[in-house]
Parts: structure tokens; C-alpha cells; sequence
């Protein structure tokens, strides 16, 4: 599968992408995620297990959406008119989150050394990905999940030698995509996504292969914003989600 970057060692690769590791790096570090997501466990949810979601930026992704097209004058301005983003969708079956969208991830196993250890064997094990290709810029922090009382670390990662991703256990993942960030900020595929019986209304994301809602959404729509690459779009157009 052709990435369109250029064929470097991964250290000349790292070298050439400086500005936008730079921005990954500080978000990383930016300690922030949305309001209504920072959830305090209650004394009788401290036993929360650890998990860990790697939010992988790569380039080489291409808009699959009209609307994600149009985003390429603007985003070619930022330098990140190809960044991509891997996301899943998880197996109908399982129990926990089945069918939403998910960055790659799950619970720390207790040989993990460290929670982007955990984040990088999940991606392999879901989608293919090798973690010597990917170089970890940091941990943001973490966030409590009361359905599936998680407290999970989105680990920030840039991947040097992006490549084809893959289910590779359809017991977890039905589907798993590159996601183009042009098609994730474009004005026409954002909105939001409410379930009134759980009192709940998120971001949500539109972008053809994909629907995104929830935790995942609500990390992506701050992610976007803090990197300045977001533009406007209306907070009170729905996207009706199946689940």
C-alpha cells in the first residue's frame, strides 16, 4: 500500500517532520481534554482498571469525503493537508462499547511496562501496527470511563513509516481505516450525537467509512481544536448513528 511519503529511514523521517511532532509533542503535554469527559471515580470506583488508546498521526492519508476535499487548500496552508489518524470499529459482540468507534487500545495486561506499552501492543494486536515504526510523543491524561470503568490514557504517537492497517481479530474489530484529518474537520461531516437514554450528547464525526461518537469523538474534537486545525462547524447539526 502506497503511503505517499517519501521511502526514509526512520530517523531521516522523524528529522523531516519536525513541525508536526512538535505540535503532537505539546499536545501531549497540554494536561487537557473536554469538561464533560473529566468524570471523578467515586470511592467505590477506585478499583478502575488502567487501559490505553494510541492516538496514531501518520501521513500519506487522502479525504474520502467531498466535503473532506474541499478542507485541502486550508489544511495544505497548516502543513497537514495528508495527516492521518488510525481508527476502529469495535465488534458488535463485545461487551463493552460494541460497534462504537475507538482509537486502537484496551486494558493494561500486567506485563505492560508503562501505558504506552500497553497502547502500542493493542495497536499491533488490532490493527497491524508495529511499534518499532512508531515513535510515542507522550501521555495525556487520563480519563475515567464509568460504562466499562476504564480509566483510560490516550498516548500520543507519530508514525515514522506509516503502512497498511488490518483487522486482526474480528472477535474485537469489524473494521479498521486511516482516516484523513481532512475529513475529520470538515464543516459538513461534524455535528452531534445525542442518546437520550444514557442523557448524553457528544461531538460526532461523519467521515464515510465511519461514524464517530463519545469518548473517542470528544478526544478528537479537542485534539483538533488545541492543534489548530479545526475550523467552523455547527454544534447543533445532528448525525443520526446506528447502534
Amino acid at each position: 500500500m502506497s503511503t505517499g511519503i517519501p521511502d526514509l529511514p526512520p530517523e531521516s523521517a522523524t528529522i523531516a517532520d519536525g513541525a508536526l511532532r512538535g505540535q503532537l509533542e505539546e499536545l501531549a503535554t497540554s494536561h487537557g481534554s473536554p469538561l464533560w469527559l473529566r468524570r471523578q471515580k467515586d470511592s467505590a470506583e477506585d478499583q478502575a482498571r488502567d487501559a490505553a488508546v494510541l492516538m496514531l498521526f501518520g501521513r500519506g492519508g487522502a479525504p474520502r469525503t467531498d466535503a473532506g476535499r474541499a478542507e485541502a487548500s486550508r489544511l495544505s496552508d497548516l502543513g497537514v493537508a495528508d495527516v492521518d489518524i488510525v481508527l476502529l470499529q469495535r465488534a458488535a459482540t463485545l461487551r463493552h462499547h460494541p460497534g462504537q468507534v475507538a482509537f486502537p487500545g484496551g486494558g493494561r495486561d500486567p506485563e505492560d511496562a508503562s501505558m504506552s506499552a500497553a497502547a502500542l501492543r493493542e495497536a499491533e494486536e488490532e490493527a497491524g501496527i508495529h511499534p518499532d515504526t512508531v515513535e510515542v510523543l507522550g501521555e495525556m491524561d487520563p480519563l475515567y470511563i464509568p460504562v466499562s470503568k476504564f480509566e483510560v490514557t490516550p498516548v500520543i504517537g507519530y508514525w515514522r513509516t506509516p503502512g497498511a492497517v488490518q483487522v486482526m481479530d474480528h472477535r474485537e474489530s469489524y473494521s479498521v481505516y486511516r482516516v484523513a484529518i481532512a475529513d475529520l474537520v470538515a464543516p459538513a461531516n461534524r455535528g452531534t450525537f445525542a442518546r437520550p437514554d444514557l442523557g448524553l450528547t457528544t461531538p460526532a464525526f461523519d467521515v464515510g467509512v465511519l461514524k464517530v461518537w463519545g469518548f473517542t469523538a470528544g478526544i478528537l474534537d479537542f485534539a483538533l481544536d488545541h492543534l489548530g486545525w479545526a475550523g467552523g462547524w455547527d454544534k447543533q447539526a445532528p448525525i443520526a448513528i446506528d447502534f
